[in-house]
């Protein structure tokens, strides 16, 4: 067989196995019916490259039955008029629970109806899940840059107090176990020296521990004309994560390199036990370039050496990436950031101090300074969820301080990150609430103009989800009954043509936050939203998050809404805890 027939014999085969889809076999699939005394079914052997015929769907009493699943923690499903099999594989069925389907209303229900403002309602509301910190008889104070640190099965979540009884930002404490309850801290862990010195605010940092001793690196921050620098990096000690203790007289100062002596912040650290030694990334400006410096340091802290630039911001125009943070996750280093009055950031690398690759967005702006917490089996980005300075504003979120937020971290196959819910959040809502549509089968025709439905009731705490595919190029999603005027809605926008998952005041006109997404026509997608109080998180599984703000709507229909578009909402629910 001479050498060119041999050539265009392998590429004949080729052909043909690109054409037939072929990729070997046969394989095995197997149903798992996912309960407890389910029906058996018989595993099929299907051809490699060939599609799955669909059996009949299982029956369980008491429950809905949603689809089959690729994997057990229920987030790949299969669609059997797209996918091939390509291996052996099991498909889990996915069940829902009826329990509690007709069920309007509940003594767990606060009726809002006497509240005729925004602001009454925000301040009736009795935050859990979303930590904010007790009234203190001052005011309302909240939550800024938050600074988690794990150990034995306990979250401590330190951050810096705004108003109340803090002084210029002192940390104080709140600790979890599942991010759904927490422990408030009465007293502060470090409060802000009141006599004026260095740390006369308090910025942002991370606790480490080395050995038997806790350090917490943080900002000291000074508005006094006299003191040389207006940021410099401080350290104090404790022995119980609860109290610590300033080492007077230690810091870290800008290195004369950069040029300037402000915006040289939140440190963030990592002990390495079999070096001896301490990793510390700052974030600086430089003449309005915005960079992420590493120092490293001794256990004792008696040396301190400049290690350079690790990252500088290409991708928009920052001057300052605040709160950055480094993580491993499987063998690729990430770098994450909030970019100044701007959003979530991330970049990846090989290494843990670089050189990092282009940034992308990870979540829209109201999720801000968030940092990395791992606990051995999943990791979670810490951060807070913007507030309007007034509640009844309809033109802006963009004050400082908040509630405390959780999400998960995934990381996708490419490597890329998205953001999940935290299951133990999602799970805490189990009963199911009746809908104001008959069905949980939706389609909605626009035209130009918007088409809305009313589906869902605005709870002070609750879940919805759902699936979607649509065949248009214009928006679609959820819009709240803000006060009864359609150009006052305030709208959880899809829109594929802008490849963007929006907030929207007013019917569309005002854009709050955003996050780049891609979906496709014709394609089937599942959400998840979660919302406590005024805050909320939108979910399309698998693709995206984005935390909005939405002030004055408990009590009042939540729509599905289209315009230029058809849109099919299938499997939706209502969930309250």
């Amino acid at each position: 067989m001479n050498k060119k027939f041999l050539a265009a014999l392998l590429a004949l085969c080729l052909t043909v196995s690109l054409l037939t889809g072929c990729a070997g076999g046969p394989y095995t699939v197997s149903f798992d019916g996912n309960f407890s005394g389910s029906e058996s079914y018989e595993s099929v052997s299907v051809s490699g490259g060939k599609k799955l015929e669909q059996p009949a769907d299982p029956v369980r009493e008491g429950y809905d039955f949603l689809g089959w699943y690729q994997d057990a923690a229920m987030t790949d499903k299969w669609d059997f008029e797209a996918e091939k099999v390509k291996a052996d594989m099991t498909l889990y069925a996915l069940w829902d629970a009826r329990t509690g389907d007709e069920i309007a209303a509940s003594a767990g229900d606060k009726d809002f109806s006497t509240l005729k403002t925004p602001g009454s309602q925000e301040s009736a509301y009795e935050y859990k899940t979303w930590f904010l910190p007790a009234v203190d008889g001052i005011n309302q104070p909240y939550v800024g840059d938050p600074m988690p640190y794990y150990e034995d099965g306990v979250y401590y979540i330190y951050y810096l107090k705004e108003a109340g009884d803090s002084y210029n930002h002192s940390i104080y404490l709140a600790t979890t176990t599942d991010f759904v309850t927490y422990n408030e801290q009465d007293e502060p862990v470090l409060e802000a020296s009141r006599s004026g010195g260095q740390d006369s605010w308090i910025g942002t940092g991370s606790v480490v521990k080395v050995e038997d001793q806790y350090y917490l690196f943080y900002t000291g921050h000074t508005g006094a004309a006299n003191m040389e620098f207006k940021e410099k990096i401080m350290v104090a000690v404790s022995d119980d994560l609860h109290s610590f203790q300033k080492v007077e007289g230690w810091d870290i100062t800008p290195p004369p390199s950069l040029g300037q002596k402000n915006d040289f912040r939140d440190p963030q650290c990592y002990y390495d036990p079999e070096t001896g030694l301490i990793s510390m990334s700052i974030t600086a400006s430089q003449g309005n370039v915005a960079r992420i410096l590493k120092y490293t340091i001794s256990a004792d802290l008696s040396r301190q050496s400049y290690d350079g630039i690790i990252f500088t911001n290409e991708v928009g125009d920052f001057w300052n990436l605040e709160c950055s943070d480094t993580f491993k996750i499987g063998d690729t280093w990430y770098i994450t950031y909030s970019a100044q009055d701007d959003t979530l950031w991330y970049a990846s690398s090989d290494s843990q101090f670089g050189p990092y690759g282009q940034a992308k967005r990870l979540e829209g702006k109201l999720f801000y300074a968030a940092k990395h917490v791992e606990d051995g089996e999943n990791s979670y980005m810490v951060g807070w969820a913007r507030r309007s300075e007034s509640a009844s504003s309809t033109q802006d979120v963009a004050a400082w301080g908040g509630n405390i937020v959780v999400q998960k971290i995934v990381q996708k196959d490419d490597g890329e990150l998205i953001l999940a819910p935290v299951d133990a959040v999602v799970d805490q809502f189990q009963t199911r609430r009746a809908l104001q549509i008959e069905d949980s089968h939706l389609v909605l025709e626009s035209g130009a103009l918007y088409t809305y439905a009313d589906v869902f009731t605005c709870y002070e705490r609750f879940a919805l989800s759902g699936e979607f595919s649509f065949s248009g190029s214009g928006s679609f999603g959820l819009a709240f009954d803000f006060n009864g005027k359609a150009d006052k809605y305030k709208m959880i926008s899809i829109s594929p043509s802008e490849n963007k998952l929006a907030l929207y005041f007013n019917e569309g006109s005002t854009l709050i936050a955003e996050k780049e997404i891609a979906l496709e026509p014709g394609a089937e997608h599942s959400f998840t939203y979660v919302q406590e109080g005024s805050v909320g998180v939108f979910y399309i599984d698998g693709v995206a998050a984005l935390t909005v703000r939405i002030y004055g709507a408990s009590g009042k229909p939540i729509m599905l809404f289209a315009e230029n578009n058809t849109v099919e909402f299938t499997s939706l629910r209502q969930y309250t805890n």
